[in-house]
């Protein structure tokens, strides 16, 4: 793993912790590289159950690295784009669907790609002096890293044209109030309330979670006769973990379960 990106794993936790904070987590294609190939590992990993995704220093994100892009322009044109297919793409789509609850502590200014991979997380906890910003209309570009689906689902179509057409900075208390934000917590309590409740999510039925998420995502494109077909195919997934089981038994023995995720 290179050292743009931590990775570490403690008892079904992964945490990724970006880490250029000097350059405010700006993405170079090293930190790209290195970011995609965690979350994959992540993903493909059944020991992990649940993801924090965060960023060094005072910064969660500040989306692409200019510096680094004026020079791929210079080179290969609009071609330097392709990043989007080859490293934003598909690390929007590890968060979104990997298959174990992925939580994104904001622990500063979230822009661009670094706001839309927030965003693609399942449950957002900011801290008090973090930020959002859609900054695409800043550089003349169009949305990538997923916002163009993400955000109008978080805030509605008519905000989320705004924010993008008049990008500015959405500060903690009105994150919180249009959806970006699940919780704002002091910036000191971050990194301990964003790993409990993470931890507390690994702890949970995992296969359960997993359904979740892919029965959300299948209803956000789906009409409700597909939607419920699939529910009862999910379902029947779910029912069948053997966390579903030991729920049932605490349950009758009125204990807490114990899961282990399978």
């Amino acid at each position: 793993m290179a050292d743009t990106v931590r990775y570490d794993m403690t008892e079904g936790l992964a945490t990724i912790t970006l880490n250029r904070p000097e350059a405010m987590n700006a993405l170079d294609n090293e930190l790209k590289n290195a970011l995609r190939d965690a979350l994959r590992r992540a993903a493909d990993d059944p020991e992990v159950r649940a993801v924090l995704l965060t960023g060094a220093g005072r910064a969660f994100c500040v989306g692409q690295d200019l510096k680094e892009h004026v020079g791929a322009l210079e080179e290969h044109g609009g071609a330097a784009l392709t990043t989007v297919e080859e490293h934003y793409n598909p690390i929007t789509l590890a968060i979104a669907t990997m298959p174990k609850p992925v939580v994104a502590a904001v622990n500063g200014v979230a822009a661009g790609a670094g706001a839309g991979f927030a965003f693609a997380a399942d449950h957002r906890i900011i801290a008090d002096t973090a930020s959002f910003t859609t900054a695409f209309a800043g550089v003349a570009l169009s949305t990538d890293s997923g916002m163009a689906w993400t955000l109008p689902r978080l805030v509605g179509p008519g905000r989320a044209a705004e924010l993008l057409l008049f990008p500015r900075a959405v500060k903690a208390a009105e994150a919180l109030e249009l959806g970006l934000a699940h919780r704002v917590v002091p910036a000191e309590d971050l990194a301990a309330e964003a790993e409990a409740v993470a931890r507390g999510l690994a702890e949970g039925p995992t296969v359960a979670f997993a359904a979740m998420k892919e029965a959300l995502a299948f209803g956000a494109s789906h009409s409700l006769a597909q939607t419920l077909g699939k529910e009862a195919e999910l379902q029947l997934r779910a029912g069948g973990s053997a966390d579903h089981r030991i729920a049932v038994e605490a349950f009758v023995q009125k204990a807490r379960p114990r899961y282990t995720g399978r």
